[in-house]
This record gives C-alpha cells, sequence and structure tokens, in this order.
C-alpha cells in the first residue's frame, strides 16, 4: 500500500508539475499574436487573397511526442517566408491527446503554441487543420464527439489570437461520414466555434475526401460570411500516388506514370473551371488545401503537374498549401537540409520570392 501511494502522489506530483509548466508557457506565448497585434474581422475573400500560397507542415512530426526529436523546429517558419510562402496549414492529430473525457493533454498546448507563436511572428497566416479523417471515418460517432470536445477548448483558447490565425474544422471527410452526416456535424461544430470567435474565417470543405465533385453537395449557413471553402486535388491518382502504399494495391507498383497531355491539361482546367464556377455562384472564396505528387514519380514530370496545378489556382484566384513541407511529397529536404528546388521554383517562381 505505502509503495502504491507513493507513486501516485508522484504521478500527481508530475501532472501538476506538466499543466502549471503549461500554464507558464501559455503566459509567456499570450494570445500567440505578434507583437502590438490583436484579432480584428477581416472578409472571407480579403483573407484568401492575403494567403495566396502555403504549405501543409508538422502533421507527422516526431516532435509531437518528443520535441528533441523534431524535425521541424520554430525557426523553420522564417525559411517558409523567406521563400516567398504566406500561409502555413498546421496538421493537427489531436484525438490520441485527448483522455476519456475529452480533455486535450496540456503536452499538446506545450507543443503546438511555440510554433503556432513562430509562424505567426514570422508573417505568416496560419491554419490549424483538425486531421483525424481516417478515424473518423471509421467511427463517426465517436469522431463525432472528440471533435466537438476539440473545438470547445481551441476556439475560446485563441479567440484573442490575430486575425491571419485561421481554424478549419476537420480534413477530408470520408467513409462513413455521408455527405449528410458531414453537413450536420460541419454546422454544430461552427457553431461551437462562432461562440467565442463570431467572426474568424473558419475553412470548411466538402465530403468524399474534399473532393470538388462533392461541392454541391456541401450545405453552409448563407448569413455566415466569415467561411473559406476548400477542396482538394490529386487528379490523375494514378499518377500522383504512384508507389503510394497507403492509397491502396493498385498503386504499390506503379512506376513510370507521366502527366501532361494536352487531353490531362484540358481536365485540370475543368475542374477548376468547374470548381470556380460554384465559387462565383455561391459567393465564396475558395482555398485549394492540398496537392502534390509523391516522390516515386519522375521529378521533371512532378514539377510539371505541380507548376501546372499552382497555376491554374492561381488563375482563379485560389488560395493554396502544398503538401507537403517534408516527407514523400516534400519542398524541404532534412538531409542537405534546404529546399528541393525544383519544386519549390514549381510553386514560388524565382522572380515571385521574397527576399530573407
Amino acid at each position: 500500500m505505502p509503495a502504491k501511494a507513493g507513486a501516485a502522489d508522484r504521478e500527481d506530483i508530475v501532472r501538476r508539475i506538466v499543466s502549471a509548466a503549461a500554464a507558464l508557457l501559455s503566459l509567456v506565448v499570450g494570445a500567440v499574436a505578434a507583437p502590438g497585434e490583436a484579432f480584428a474581422p477581416i472578409d472571407a475573400e480579403e483573407q484568401a487573397a492575403a494567403m495566396g500560397g502555403g504549405v501543409n507542415i508538422f502533421g507527422y512530426d516526431p516532435g509531437w511526442d518528443n520535441p528533441s526529436m523534431a524535425r521541424v523546429v520554430p525557426g523553420h517558419f522564417r525559411y517558409i517566408q523567406a521563400a516567398g510562402f504566406k500561409t502555413v496549414r498546421i496538421v493537427l492529430q489531436s484525438f490520441r491527446f485527448m483522455d476519456g473525457d475529452g480533455t486535450l493533454d496540456p503536452k499538446f498546448f506545450a507543443v503546438l503554441d511555440p510554433y503556432l507563436k513562430a509562424a505567426l511572428d514570422a508573417g505568416l497566416t496560419v491554419i490549424l487543420d483538425e486531421h483525424d479523417f481516417d478515424l473518423c471515418a471509421a467511427d463517426p460517432a465517436s469522431c463525432r464527439e472528440k471533435l466537438k470536445a476539440f473545438w470547445r477548448q481551441m476556439a475560446p483558447r485563441y479567440a484573442e489570437a490575430p486575425n491571419r490565425l485561421v481554424f478549419e474544422i476537420m480534413n477530408e471527410p470520408h467513409g462513413a461520414v455521408t455527405d449528410a452526416m458531414w453537413n450536420d456535424m460541419l454546422a454544430e461544430n461552427l457553431a461551437i466555434i462562432r461562440a467565442t470567435n463570431p467572426t474568424r474565417n473558419v475553412v470548411v470543405g466538402p465530403g468524399h475526401w474534399n473532393s470538388l465533385k462533392s461541392l454541391p453537395a456541401l450545405v453552409l449557413p448563407e448569413a455566415d460570411r466569415h467561411l473559406i471553402v476548400t477542396f482538394h486535388y490529386y487528379t490523375p491518382m494514378e499518377f500522383t500516388h504512384q508507389g503510394a502504399s497507403w492509397a491502396g494495391p493498385q498503386f504499390v507498383n506503379l512506376r513510370g506514370v507521366t502527366w501532361g497531355t494536352p487531353a490531362e491539361r484540358k481536365i485540370l482546367a475543368d475542374d477548376f473551371d468547374a470548381v470556380k464556377t460554384w465559387a462565383d455562384a455561391n459567393h465564396r472564396p475558395i482555398f485549394l488545401g492540398e496537392f502534390g505528387a509523391f516522390e516515386p514519380a519522375a521529378m521533371p514530370e512532378r514539377v510539371k503537374w505541380t507548376e501546372a496545378v499552382r497555376a491554374a489556382a492561381a488563375a482563379r484566384g485560389f488560395a493554396w498549401a502544398y503538401w507537403e513541407f517534408d516527407g514523400g511529397f516534400g519542398v524541404w529536404d532534412f538531409s542537405k537540409p534546404g529546399w528541393v528546388e525544383p519544386i519549390l521554383d514549381a510553386l514560388i517562381p524565382p522572380a515571385e520570392k521574397a527576399k530573407p
């Protein structure tokens, strides 16, 4: 008994220390605002235009579990800004940091807050994206409760952050999350966010993996004009996901697939024209939240496709974020370390790059 009681006491002390450290960190970073910057409402169209081009970051980094093992560090946001990017989409897999009541572990915020502050201090727009999409596809009932718990904690925590902080309710609803279910989930989480962030811009997207083909099924509150609509683009999958084991057995052994015929370019143009038509009819700004080609594709082909997709988005006034900063699609190579220059140039033409 005494030994067990002592262990419990020690565990309680550790929990108190972690909680106190997280509270202290929260005070240090304040509302994660850049110096002298506070929240001020901004029109969704204006925000999307300011977002320009961006990159997805930090989703699968070991730093979430062990900060000493982090590959991405806060200092990388200065490199991102200097390269000409204006936005980062920070990928959050938060559900595993929740206890049985849905409360987020203070360690989650102890990791996130310094990155969020560094990105805002670098002058970037920051999208916080809840990314537990596969868990949601498999168990919508559990996901529904966890997603609400997530935004009940996140929204008030960052309510005073500058308007360059944008929320994204959930990445790529699919599987058992039907269009009708997703519209309900979107509405209930948007209501949670609006209780503390009535005019913050929020990114929302359609079902079926944020597919452009599901835009007509997306139901949005007409009166809420602080919404930015997202879609993801990896067409054709046989090209962008060749060699990707997680995408399905049909992709594992695919190699040597090319892209760029007139017919393929027409598909890209038609797809983006369809999004533009929907956006104009519904008076909603558009954010291409993900696009990229996996590294087994030949580099010249990846560059050609990436450049074409980025140009198609820009020509129609869509903000965008490349998938991803590092990894199999990455624009940053940690072995150098430095940029994967051909991909970077396809995303940010040299003439558009900011000076450090």
